[in-house]
């Protein structure tokens, strides 16, 4: 008998990878919402708090969201990443105030989409979200990875480049509902991430 994995957050085992995102979401609902990558995982949220603070070389900053866009997002990204934990028989998620620890894979594709909504028109976030629904959790991956390497900080690389292809090609040329729902479907390689 196998043990079962011990997982925080999104599907994030830090006994099997430390590599993990964090989301941040402060109490005060004015505030942005930070999205950051760390590759070594601190059981003590005061001192990740204190090292996304201080900027270490661990806490990479990807992405900050008005809380009015990470609203409009953050439903959908919770149900689809729990829809692939449940398929695995793994636990489930939620967002909660303060910091919430993300799966490597989940945190990219969660990333992947901020970047598409940062400077988009609020009226096409649900095309966005829909694009990324129709999009294979493969394909987010590597989007990701593209734009994380030419622009992924949060601040010096926004509206740039790839960052802004992405925004482009989520915010347009919207999928039917239909080949969202065909290609969801399928269940992805990696659903565990």
């Amino acid at each position: 008998m196998t043990a079962k994995r011990k997982l925080i957050g999104f599907g994030f085992a830090p006994t099997e990878s430390e590599h993990h995102f964090l989301v941040t979401l402060p109490s005060a609902s004015s505030e942005s919402v930070y999205m950051s990558e760390h590759v070594l995982w601190d059981n003590s949220e005061a001192r990740r708090e204190l090292s996304f603070a201080l900027g270490t070389a661990d806490a990479a900053i990807r992405a900050i969201l008005p809380r009015p866009k990470w609203e409009a997002m953050a439903d959908t990204v919770r149900v689809e990443f729990n829809r692939r934990l449940q398929a695995q028989k793994l636990k489930t998620g939620k967002w909660q105030r303060g910091q919430t620890p993300v799966s490597r894979l989940f945190g990219k594709e969660l990333v992947l989409l901020a970047w598409a909504i940062e400077d988009a028109d609020p009226e096409l976030i649900p095309v966005a979200v829909q694009n990324w629904l129709g999009l294979a959790p493969e394909e987010r991956w590597w989007l990701f990875t593209m734009t994380n390497a030419a622009t992924g900080h949060a601040i010096a690389g926004r509206n740039q480049g790839w960052r802004k292809a992405v925004r482009y090609a989520l915010t347009e040329n919207p999928v039917s509902a239909r080949a969202s729902a065909t290609r969801c479907s399928r269940p992805p390689r990696d659903a565990a991430a």
